[in-house]
């Protein structure tokens, strides 16, 4: 079990970061059912596709974390249009994971910059509360490919402009949480 205690003080949006394995997921799960007093509502948005067995077990394996309060959306692609309709108030919508939903954009050929954009619109109207799950890879070495380069760099842009916009950051590693941004008290 991680070291943290869920507070659903976080304001109206958070980003949780954190390495592979880290706790991120767990971390964010806590926080979206300690933030969702009934009768808030639990959506979980799931970027990942199931390309092979490993990840068909990872997606299974994160489903049955999740208990009979949670409503699953798939959006490997169209997140911010996937966001609109599960965004009213009333919800708690865990979005998990940005970097899988940046990774499907690239292989799509998307145009990333319209994307994000998006993406940073519809949070901003949503009147859910909303937590965005995303893995922190611009701390290793650098890739060797201009692929790989393209997704951390892309990676790291788009976690600059998710952290300035939500009330909160966290940043999860060895499942420890680290809170680096709150919302400000007047």
């Amino acid at each position: 079990m991680a070291s943290f205690e869920a507070d659903p003080a976080f304001g109206k949006s958070l980003f949780v970061l954190g390495g592979a394995r880290s706790g991120k997921s767990r971390h964010a799960q806590a926080m979206a059912e300690a933030a969702a007093v009934p009768p808030v509502r639990l959506v979980y948005v799931a970027t990942a596709q199931a390309f092979d067995g490993e990840m068909h077990d990872r997606i299974a394996r994160h489903r049955a974390d999740r208990d009979a309060r949670w409503r699953t959306v798939e959006a490997p692609l169209g997140l911010p249009a996937a966001l609109r309709t599960v965004g009213e108030a009333g919800h708690v919508v865990l979005v998990d994971c940005l970097t899988l939903w940046l990774s499907n954009l690239l292989l799509a050929d998307a145009d990333i910059d319209t994307e994000v954009e998006a993406l940073l619109a519809t949070i901003r109207t949503l009147e859910a509360r909303i937590i965005l799950v995303s893995n922190e890879v611009g701390l290793g070495i650098v890739p060797d490919n201009a692929l790989a380069r393209r997704f951390r760099d892309a990676a790291g842009l788009l976690h600059q402009r998710i952290a300035a916009q939500v009330d909160s950051v966290d940043m999860v590693m060895a499942g420890l949480v680290q809170c680096w941004k709150r919302p400000t008290t007047p």
